[in-house]
């Protein structure tokens, strides 16, 4: 999220400042500005808010931007204890007239209003309001005029409208805006220019192939690929954004770098473009788009940088079905970084120097590692690379904790319940690994230890075949897992049972019940008295026997 402080000097009005140096630390953009008019000495208060917003309505010009500037005052960085109770507190309704200070022709009061709006929008609380609450329209209509008009404003609106769609809850409301006339039909947003998505498509259409770094239309191509960003982290919108350019938009940015992906920075426009194709690419529906654009090509070298980069560029590949060979290090590399995202994902923490805990999705993770061991499935050999009993534990951990999370009767829990989706991918993975896993000891012999993996785990996925809410593709992963493992209890298999303990390790550390995916089933007593006392020789005289 970005923030706004003011400097003292007003010679470098309206230009962003420099990239903190430290990963995920927002930008700091120069607000100051220089003011002809008279300002009071005195600062000011909350409780100047009514009449400052009553001045923005009524007046215009130099009065108005003095209110405006001033509004902006109690919510800059020395004033961030202000924030929410100016959105949130139901005194006031600062929104209304931030937005409207939008459509202004006077500079001033717009570049102000941006700089207000921007400040708002990063605490938490007041996201909801100014993305799904009742001035909505007006804030996210006022910010998309501005980028439409290509206005000097333009990349402080794409930052403000960024900084809305971390609340991942108002994506999809925000990109189905598509305002119209009073009076006219309601216009689908792919049908209508004025529509959010349509005006990020077209500023990055008009772009200059190696823009000038720096200068606003540049800025406003980066942070609009920022909240684009964000934007494609809903499925539904990635069915919006694969029927546009923006894909092949995004594509031409990293081909066009002249910036080694080593040294590109966090929230560069190509660290911003990268991060749009991997999560359209983990999309059905948007990655064709993508492969039209010849995503692969382009993203593959960058799988060798193995930092950050090399992470989201590997499961991009992975998602668009790149061949295993082309993956560096014969797929040890991709297997080991995904994996280790998923562990980290799983136990709540980033790496330090690449990524901070909530950056990835568990089913993005997943998903990777599902299909990277499809492209790997083609021979044993490549999938015993990833097919390694930590990882294995893993994908068994993510299914059996949603199996558990959905048993009201079961005692103990994980720190992470994991979506369906997840569970899914999984299982997908263990499915494609099958091949390695179930390798045979050599020489063959008798396990009881073998045995008892294979029954647990087989009931374990078993009951998530019959769970609610699991979708065809994981009942037939869970299905076939099951099958085959339950009848490879015969000879002992290495990788499953070190596997296997793992994963009970873990949930002994978790106080997991260890009975829960125990086969509960007994035999059945059978004597003159029990099932078959309906025959007619039974509790008789005659010589009848049970045989």
């Amino acid at each position: 999220m970005v923030s706004f402080r003011k400097k003292k000097s007003s010679k470098s009005a309206g230009k962003t400042g420099d990239v903190a140096a430290a990963n995920g630390a927002p930008p700091q953009a120069d607000e100051a500005r220089d003011e002809t008019s008279a300002i009071p000495s005195r600062p000011p208060t909350m409780d100047d808010i009514p009449d400052l917003l009553a001045t923005m309505e009524k007046e215009k010009g130099e009065k108005a931007a003095n209110a405006t500037k001033r509004i902006y005052e109690l919510c800059d960085v020395g004033h961030k204890q202000n924030r929410v109770p100016m959105v949130c507190s139901g005194k006031y309704d600062v929104l209304t007239p931030l937005a409207n200070c939008l459509t202004q022709e006077s500079g001033d009061g717009r570049h102000l209003a941006c700089l207000a709006l921007n400040n708002l929008s990063i605490p938490t609380e007041n996201k909801r309001v100014m993305a799904l609450g009742p001035s909505s329209a007006a804030v996210i209509g006022g910010l998309c005029k501005v980028i439409a008009e290509d206005k000097q404003e333009s990349y402080l609106c794409c930052i403000c409208l960024m900084n809305l769609s971390f609340l991942e809850a108002s994506i999809t409301t925000m990109l189905q805006h598509s305002p119209v006339a009073e009076g006219d039909s309601p216009a689908a947003p792919l049908d209508n220019p004025d529509s959010l998505i349509r005006i990020l498509e077209k500023l990055l259409k008009n772009a200059p192939a190696v823009p000038k770094s720096g200068s606003g239309k540049s800025e406003g191509v980066r942070w609009a690929c920022g909240l684009i960003k964000n934007l494609a982290k809903s499925e539904e919108n990635a069915a919006l954004l694969g029927q546009t350019d923006i894909p092949k938009c995004v594509v031409e940015n990293v081909r066009n770098s002249t910036t080694p992906p080593s040294r590109w920075t966090s929230n560069s426009l190509e660290d911003f473009s990268l991060f749009v194709i991997l999560n359209l690419a983990q999309w059905p529906v948007s990655k064709e788009s993508l492969v039209d654009a010849g995503a692969v090509d382009v993203v593959k070298p960058i799988m060798a940088e193995g930092d950050l980069q090399g992470l989201k560029a590997t499961m991009a590949c992975a998602f668009l079905g790149a061949p295993w060979g082309d993956f560096p290090e014969t797929g040890s590399a991709a297997a080991k970084s995904i994996s280790e995202l998923m562990t980290n994902i799983i136990e709540k923490k980033g790496k330090d120097g690449q990524y901070a805990y909530g950056v990835f999705k568990l089913y993005t993770a997943t998903k990777a590692y599902r299909d990277l061991s499809a492209a790997a499935s083609v021979d044993e050999a490549s999938t015993k690379v990833l097919a390694v009993p930590s990882a294995v534990a893993l994908c068994l951990q993510v299914v059996s904790d949603l199996v558990l999370a959905a048993d009201d009767e079961a005692n103990g829990g994980s720190k992470y319940v994991p979506d369906v989706k997840s569970a899914e991918y999984s299982a997908g993975a263990i499915s494609n690994m099958l091949s390695a896993i179930l390798q045979a000891g050599d020489p063959p012999r008798k396990s009881i230890q073998t045995e008892k993996a294979c029954g647990e785990i087989a009931t374990m996925f078993t009951q998530y075949s019959k769970l609610e809410g699991t979708s065809e593709d994981g009942k037939e992963a869970a299905l076939k897992v099951a099958e085959e493992i339950k009848g490879a209890s015969s000879s002992v298999r290495p990788i499953l049972e070190i596997s296997h303990d793992l994963w009970t390790q873990y949930r002994k550390r978790e106080g997991q019940p260890l009975d829960q995916f125990i086969n509960q089933e007994k035999g059945i007593e059978v004597d003159e008295s029990g099932p078959l006392d309906f025959l007619p020789c039974v509790n008789s005289e005659g010589q009848c026997h049970i045989l």
